[in-house]
């Protein structure tokens, strides 16, 4: 199973993740947001899987310093929009397990159960 981690290497989440995954001897890719951005595709198909709402991290930095109007009348163009021109709204990690499988956040029982 090929699986890639996609997020930002400094946030505490990712690192959390990272050591999860090779303490698990889980062999993966890492897709860093913010040195090959991210495609509005793939970002479609996410939410596909996961809906636009558990994608977008509301509770981030990023995220509450938008002006007003990104963030009024949020929907699924508006948002997908949104994530590919600022890819730290994105929550992280997503952990794309291939198939259509992907898990968004980082919950150790998670991780465990699907790559058990």
């Amino acid at each position: 199973m090929a699986i890639t981690i996609y997020g930002i290497k400094n946030c505490e989440t990712m690192k959390k993740a990272f050591a999860w995954l090779d303490g698990h001897g889980v062999s993966y890719t890492f897709h860093d947001y913010k040195k090959s951005g991210i495609d509005a595709a793939r970002l479609k198909r996410w939410s596909d899987e996961a809906g636009w709402e558990t994608l977008v991290n509301r509770a981030g930095t990023t995220f509450r310093k938008l002006p007003e109007a990104d963030k009024a009348d949020l929907d699924r163009g508006k948002a997908i929009a949104l994530m590919q021109a600022q890819p730290s709204v994105i929550k992280r990690p997503v952990l794309d397990l291939g198939g259509g499988r992907i898990l968004v956040g980082f919950k150790p029982e998670l991780y465990a159960e699907a790559l058990a």
